[in-house]
């Protein structure tokens, strides 16, 4: 008996002398280049968590992202990964709600965009459940979506019809078709390679993206719309497992550095980046126009059928569309106007 009992102290003490097994690391990943912004932003968002846990939380880049750009949202769920970022657009018929803040007439910046459809998002469209599965810690959009192409100036509806448009899918694509292009889906990391070999004539998409994807090497011509034509949004999530095993007390500091807050930062820095694209865009001598108000009146008079279209899809899905829309673009001026 004596020996069990200096067995069993012996044991207890190796325990307490050996530290406790130390939680895995959150892996994340990227399907954009790494020198994008939100390849920079999730990592800088990683570092200042592991930070404000004191290390409690670590995170772990993976070298590559485990699914094509379209199945970032299952590889989460599934655990393939535990944290990544994708645009709804790339699987609308699961998340319909966000292409409101796709919706042409937003505002001029990803930063006004962003936290205006975050609060939105929260307050309407949280509870429906698009993103069950998953926790979402925030959503934003990016910077004002452009019209870009190879062949020639696009100063008119006519300049655009029949032009062969990449778009990242939802109301970009919808709304390229509606304006007389043959707009289709790919992730935007093959632009490069549409655009070369002529599979594409043009894309839509932020300033920012152009010089991300090198597409300033084969792009001739860009036409800017105040404020953009449209926008993607996205939503940030983590693996639902991943996120119970964590201590409360972490949950509460990754919420905190979540939700407005998050979108804020990545709005801000997504138009810093658009702001380096532009310089990119003139440096490489792509002819830049500015959509004349005739072109502008054009194409917005188009955009009420989109309107109508999520209007109808909301309110199937037992959200009154049409007074958060309206709600929103009363958000979009508020945090214009620094509120």
């Amino acid at each position: 008996m004596m020996k069990l009992r200096h067995l069993a102290l012996a044991a207890a003490g190796a325990a307490l002398a050996t530290p406790a097994l130390a939680q895995a690391p959150i892996t994340y990943s990227t399907w954009v280049p790494p020198t994008h912004h939100l390849s920079i932003w999730q990592a800088n968002w990683a570092a200042d968590v592991e930070k404000a846990t004191n290390g409690r939380v670590k995170f772990q880049g993976l070298p590559k992202a485990p699914a094509a750009p379209p199945g970032t949202f299952d590889a989460v769920r599934d655990g393939l990964v535990d944290l990544s970022y994708v645009t709804a657009s790339y699987t609308p018929a699961r998340h319909a709600l966000p292409a409101m803040a796709e919706l042409p007439g937003a505002g001029g910046t990803a930063e006004i965009n962003s936290v205006a459809y975050s609060r939105i998002y929260w307050k309407h469209f949280h509870k429906v459940g698009e993103y069950n599965g998953v926790k979402l810690l925030a959503v934003w959009t990016h910077g004002p979506g452009q019209m870009f192409n190879t062949k020639r100036p696009i100063n008119s509806l006519a300049d655009l019809k029949g032009m062969k448009i990449r778009t990242g899918g939802g109301i970009a694509e919808k709304f390229g078709n509606l304006l007389g292009a043959s707009a289709f889906v790919k992730p935007a990391p093959e632009s490069y390679e549409l655009l070369s070999s002529g599979v594409a004539d043009g894309v839509f998409f932020p300033l920012e993206s152009i010089i991300s994807f090198k597409l300033d090497k084969v792009l001739k011509y860009a036409t800017i719309f105040p404020g953009g034509s449209y926008r993607s949004s996205f939503g940030f999530f983590m693996n639902q497992d991943k996120w119970n095993k964590l201590a409360k007390q972490d949950q509460d500091i990754i919420e905190k550095a979540g939700y407005e807050v998050a979108a804020r930062s990545n709005g801000q820095s997504w138009d810093r980046a658009d702001q380096l694209g532009l310089q990119g865009l003139k440096g490489a001598g792509v002819k830049i126009d500015n959509a004349s108000p005739a072109f502008v009146k054009a194409v917005m008079a188009q955009a009420k059928q989109l309107d109508d279209e999520w209007i109808k899809s909301a309110n199937a899905k037992n959200v009154d569309g049409a007074k958060v829309l309206a709600e929103f673009r009363q958000e979009l001026k508020k945090v214009a106007s620094g509120k």
